[in-house]
């Protein structure tokens, strides 16, 4: 089952549980299981990635809340992680991460590309001792959105995507709100580096913009553990968000160490913005007009609907 026919199926489930109350002081006494807990209860489900990288490759699941379960506690499985991933990509046991670095290069003005994985388990990517941990899964990768009329790369049918790192794996916690601050994960490899906006709790948003920073250079290592950074004087919410071009300043946080950096920085492309799959309800398959404004409202080929703000 592909996701456009996962989210219409869900989508009366979401209603019902948005309606439902939620008990928030039950949730706060009885924090949701942690995801090395609820790994082994996730079933198999398509997660499909957004996919950036000219240099190195890398992956960032395309995350939904979906709705909260009959005890207010648990937004429902099997799409309510955040994750980033640095991968390769190999067929027939070559490895062909090549045709996709080149792909991207030769068609500058694409700026998304997706992978569309065979369903497997999301959090045995990152999870602990709850089932063994995996590092691989089956996909296609595409140049465009694969649902929106994107176009299959020749060569990366069928490829086994191969985990090299786990940047940043997190179980969405209806108890956790937002940050008062505008807060992303800083990732990447040299001096590719990107932005990934921080998602906590609905309503939110998804969103992954290349970025150059002044005056510091991050170490792989330190890019690989995911670098937060916060920006003081930006509210978290989709039209105070990073643009294509700004420049700001930004608290710079290295995961698992006690550094903090005041940088400046500049926004390069937009890849990605997404808010109306973050919501509860689902605003499906409508774009809202933020998306449509940014460029990221879909295709023809969705059905006509009135946008929502």
């Amino acid at each position: 089952m592909n996701a456009r026919a996962w989210k219409t199926m869900l989508l009366p489930l979401v209603i019902a549980a948005a309606a439902a109350p939620v008990a928030a002081g039950l949730a706060k006494e009885r924090p949701p299981p942690s995801a090395e807990a609820r790994a082994v209860q996730d079933p198999p489900a398509t997660h499909n990635m957004m996919l950036v990288g000219e240099t190195t490759a890398f992956a960032s699941h395309l995350p939904m809340f979906i709705g909260l379960d009959s005890t207010g506690r648990q937004y429902r499985p099997p799409h309510r992680y955040q994750v980033i991933l640095e991968v390769t990509f190999s067929k027939d046991g070559r490895d062909v991460t090549q045709l996709y670095l080149n792909d991207r290069k030769s068609h500058p003005g694409e700026k998304m590309y997706t992978i569309n994985p065979d369903p497997f388990v999301l959090p045995t990517l990152f999870a602990g001792d709850a089932q063994p941990r995996a590092n691989r899964f089956t996909a296609t990768v595409f140049r465009g959105h694969f649902e929106r009329g994107g176009r299959e790369i020749p060569g990366l049918r069928g490829v086994v995507v191969n985990v090299r790192r786990v940047i940043h794996g997190g179980m969405f916690d209806p108890a956790i709100h937002h940050p008062q601050r505008l807060t992303y994960i800083l990732f990447g490899r040299g001096s590719e580096l990107f932005l990934a906006h921080s998602i906590t709790h609905p309503p939110d948003f998804d969103q992954i913009l290349s970025v150059r920073v002044d005056g510091h250079a991050f170490t792989d290592d330190e890019l690989a553990r995911g670098v937060a950074v916060a920006f003081p004087n930006l509210a978290d919410m989709p039209l105070q968000r990073i643009r294509q071009g700004q420049s700001a300043t930004g608290e710079f946080h290295v995961t698992g160490a006690h550094q903090f950096l005041n940088l400046r920085i500049r926004a390069g492309t937009e890849f990605y913005f997404e808010e109306g799959e973050l919501r509860i309800p689902v605003l499906f398959p409508c774009p809202t007009a933020e998306e449509i404004r940014s460029g990221f409202g879909g295709s023809p080929a969705l059905p006509r609907c009135t946008p929502t703000p």
